[in-house]
């Protein structure tokens, strides 16, 4: 299900004015806000009930996007090609311009680019974006718009992609080796890392 183009500029506009996006991902909706401004993150975090010291990934386009954000070793380079878009958050280290309000001070970032025309519609009109589940801390997640919980809903702008299949998105640290959390896709990661 896609959504208007007219929907995808206001969501657009409002990431540029460091407002807060409900939007579709091939597992469940996120909540995005410009993921380089830290008043926009804060928001994120607050909208969440979410503590600060919790990383929070970022959603990009596409793997040459992602590459101006953090760097990715030739190994990385080749998983980003193989695995993304898909469920899959590999953790990179970040660049500069990714702020530390969104890792918890670390150095590296989990970049997402998310299998669904709503969300790469929107990272092409806006990014890097935070990918995180649009869900108070530790509540369910929302596989439908109407599930996001209305405090989220009433602060973002809301993409309506209908319903998403649900799941979590494997994060794997690539240059480690290291499954960190294991989701979708996350035998053939393994099968992966094993054999490169």
């Amino acid at each position: 299900m896609s959504v208007p183009e007219d929907s995808l500029r206001e969501a657009a506009r409002t990431l540029a004015e460091g407002g807060l996006v409900v939007y579709p991902t091939e597992t469940v909706y996120g909540l995005g806000a410009d993921a380089t401004n830290p008043d926009a993150i804060e928001r994120v975090f607050e909208a969440k009930g979410r503590d600060r010291d919790k990383p929070v990934s970022m959603a990009v386009p596409d793997s040459d996007a992602a590459r101006e954000l953090v760097r990715a070793p030739p190994r990385t380079r080749r998983f980003l090609d193989e695995f993304l878009p898909g469920p899959v958050t590999v953790l990179c280290e970040k660049r500069e311009r990714v702020p530390n309000a969104l890792t918890g001070g670390r150095d590296h970032v989990g970049v997402r680019i998310p299998d669904h025309e709503v969300a790469l519609a929107l990272l092409e009109e806006f990014a890097p974006v935070t990918a995180t589940s649009a869900n108070r801390s530790g509540e369910s997640n929302a596989r439908r718009a109407a599930a996001v919980p209305e405090s989220i809903r009433e602060a973002a702008t809301v993409l309506d992609g209908g319903e998403t299949p649900g799941g979590e998105s494997t994060v794997v640290n690539v240059e480690s080796g290291d499954i960190v959390r294991r989701g979708l896709l996350a035998d053939e990661v393994e099968a992966w890392l094993a054999e490169q």
